[in-house]
């Protein structure tokens, strides 16, 4: 760990806001809340917190050993696998900011402990931190298996394909009722889609929704 008096970077930063892979944080109080944010960001692209900075990008400042105690206890108590932290301090006008870097996780999920013990898998999505559906399970499952260079599509693969062709996007509930697939399978078959890159999931502010990409490949 260091110290590095470098204002305009940290400054610059700020100045992105928060985003995918950028969380502002006043002050750690909740070791469990933090693994959440370190499962999104280890599930999807990395990313960094600035602890001491406000959610409207006003520097205040913390006391760096404490906080850095909660996040290395966010990861060692309450994530699953345990999740590098990368953790640097900055002088900025007077104040301490921390800076932890976490990078994407080379196998997911990331699951994080809530109060009941329970496992949960999140994924970050703009500046949320959002649960991981059932679907995101599955393709973590299958990441490293390649698409065949020749593939027979079945039925009911056929008719979920088809359906997004027609529609822009749809639930997965839509998709149950309208291609009359068991929510079960089309979860399964959704997966190795997005898995293939030939559909993809977007986050609409309720639930996941599912699209046809092979306009864009």
């Amino acid at each position: 760990m260091k110290t590095v008096d470098a204002t305009s970077y940290i400054h610059s930063l700020i100045a992105q806001g928060e985003h995918v892979e950028q969380d502002f944080k006043f002050e750690i109080s909740d070791a469990r809340k933090i693994a959440r944010t370190l499962s999104a960001f280890a599930n999807t692209q990395g990313g960094r917190l600035l602890i001491g900075v406000k959610d409207n990008g006003r520097i205040a400042g913390v006391r760096s050993e404490e906080e850095m105690y909660m996040i290395e206890a966010a990861s060692r108590l309450y994530c699953v696998p345990e999740v590098e932290v990368a953790m640097t301090t900055y002088r900025v006008e007077g104040h301490t900011v921390l800076m932890a870097e976490i990078s994407r996780a080379q196998k997911k999920p990331v699951m994080a402990r809530d109060e009941n013990n329970r496992l949960w898998a999140y994924v970050r999505v703009a500046d949320e931190n959002i649960l991981a559906s059932p679907t995101h399970l599955q393709v973590w499952q299958q990441e490293g298996e390649k698409m065949p260079s020749m593939v027979t599509f079945t039925e009911r693969e056929s008719r979920i394909l088809d359906l997004l062709s027609q529609e822009e996007e749809c639930s997965l509930s839509r998709i149950c009722r309208v291609a009359g697939v068991s929510r079960y399978d089309a979860q399964r078959l959704l997966a190795r889609f997005v898995h293939w890159g030939i559909v993809a999931m977007r986050y609409d502010g309720h639930h996941f929704v599912f699209r046809n990409v092979d306009e864009e490949i």
